[in-house]
Order: C-alpha cells, then structure tokens, then sequence
C-alpha cells in the first residue's frame, strides 16, 4: 500500500502509510506485533488454550472510575460485555482526528447500534473546542485514544517536542474524563525506534492499522463503505476519520454487513485482551 497525499485538517492531517513496507524510503525500521500475536501470547503465559472471556477497558456508562471492573487495561474504556476474540470474529473499529461536529452523529449510530469503538483524538482544535464531545465519548463506553496535539509528524520532532504532542493529549484527555489513555497513533502512522522509545517512557502502545478507506480524499460514502468492506479481515484495525463529511454516513452501511458476515465490531483493547498494550511496542494487524 503506497504512501498516500496530505489531506485536509489544517493543512496537517495526511493519509495512512503502509507500515508493513517498512516505511521504505524513510529510514525507519521497528518491529511490530499484531493483535492476534499479543492475545495467543498472553492467553498462554496464562495457561490458557484460549484467552477467556474478558471485558478490556470496561467501564459502565456513565462510571469514569475504572475501579472494580477485573481485566481492564485501564480505565478509559467501554462496557460491551464480554467477548472473546479468539472464538469470536472480531474487528476493531477506529477514528482518528476528531472530535468535530460529526462525531455526535457518529455516536449516536453506534449507541443505536450497540457498537463501540476507539477514538484517536487531536489535541488542538478538537479537544480543546470540544470537551462536551470527548466527556460523551467516554461517557458512552468508547476507548479514549491519543492522536497528539497538532498532528506534527514524530519522526521529524526533535524528542522534547514528540514528548508534549503525547502529553497535552494524556492531560487535556485525564482533566476532562478522568481517563488516561493508553493508545497512541502516530500521524500518518509515521514511528521509529526513538518515538517508540519516548511512547514506553509515556506509558502509551502504538496501534497502526490494516484497513484504511482513504476517507480524506473522497466524500463518496457509498465508496468509503466498500473501500472497507473489501479490506476487513478476522483481526483486522479498520481507520476512518469522524472529521470528514463522507465518512459518518458510510458507517450504518459498514456495520450493517460486517455483522451480517458474522463480525464482531470492537475496540483495540478488546481485539488484544486478555494482553495488555505494552508501551512503546507497535501493534499492527
């Protein structure tokens, strides 16, 4: 999959890059480790020939506590019940780059739905001018993510600078919900061994993806919907942006036949539980 154009959001936010080509041509090399590889590991260092039934990030709505809930990862998650995504056919569903004035919609499709998903947040523009929208989010059970503050490219930040991109996002996030996150994704997916090394010192893993409908360069949602469709696999992170006006439309669509194909839509830390993202590891299907 080739590098893709810059898209819009202030002139800052750019497409998805391929990662599994390395990054080729920009010298950066990593290891990465797909949900799938974290689960079976941790289900045997458990004992386990499965993982069991386990509720990642599980908070009730309303219940910013965290306290209580067995197995959480931390308190910044959902309440979708227990799943099992060694038995069960599970997908992770993610946005990037928001909150904005589409995400009420957004959610309200997914609570209609019974869905939750993983929310990469901005710092600048979007936390900052939505609070409401991110106490919501939490509110409602979705896993609270950090996409930085202003979407600057972590390979080319000197260290100080890729330090508070993630920190302003882990404060503004921690002030308004009592959440910390545990998830980071690097703008256009860009990561090296330093920015890797900064994320462990952090506290936050880093998720790629596997599935991209390119929602930032098209308003076609009916385009969107099979661009993702033709993309989804058993384990796969899909990635799609609640900023851009084609893309919440195509949602009803996309889950409507993920699930008529027998998926279960989750988040990140579902997808991965009973492991616990590992700060600083990158997490890629």
């Amino acid at each position: 999959m080739p590098m893709v154009q810059k898209g819009r959001i202030s002139g800052l936010l750019v497409g998805a890059v391929s990662l599994a080509l390395g990054l080729s041509g920009c010298g950066a090399s990593y290891d990465t480790t797909s949900p799938r590889s974290a689960r079976e590991h941790a289900a045997a260092d458990a004992g386990q020939s499965t993982p069991a039934a386990s509720k990642p990030n599980v908070l009730k709505e309303g219940d910013k506590s965290g306290k209580g809930n067995k197995g959480d990862n931390s308190d910044n998650g959902d309440d979708t019940g227990s799943v099992d995504c060694a038995i069960a056919k599970c997908v992770a569903l993610t946005f990037d780059a928001g909150p904005s004035g589409n995400t009420p919609r957004l959610l309200k499709i997914l609570k209609r739905e019974h869905v939750h998903a993983t929310f990469f947040m901005l710092g600048k523009n979007h936390i900052v001018k939505h609070p409401d929208l991110v106490r919501r989010i939490a509110d409602e059970g979705h896993e609270l993510a950090n996409h930085t503050w202003s979407h600057k490219i972590l390979t080319k930040t000197d260290s100080d600078e890729v330090r508070s991109e993630i920190t302003r996002v882990q404060d503004a996030v921690a002030r308004l919900t009592g959440r910390t996150p545990l998830l980071m994704r690097p703008p256009q997916g860009r990561t090296d061994e330093r920015v890797s090394k900064i994320c462990r010192e952090l506290g936050v893993a880093q998720v790629l993806w596997s599935v991209t409908a390119k929602d930032y360069q098209t308003t076609d949602s009916a385009l969107i919907e099979k661009r993702v469709l033709d993309q989804t696999k058993r384990d796969g992170i899909i990635l799609l942006h609640d900023i851009y006006k084609g893309t919440v439309p195509a949602v009803p669509g996309i889950l409507a036949k993920l699930k008529k194909d027998g998926y279960t839509v989750v988040t990140v830390s579902q997808l991965m539980a009973p492991a616990i993202p590992e700060p600083g590891k990158v997490y890629r299907p």
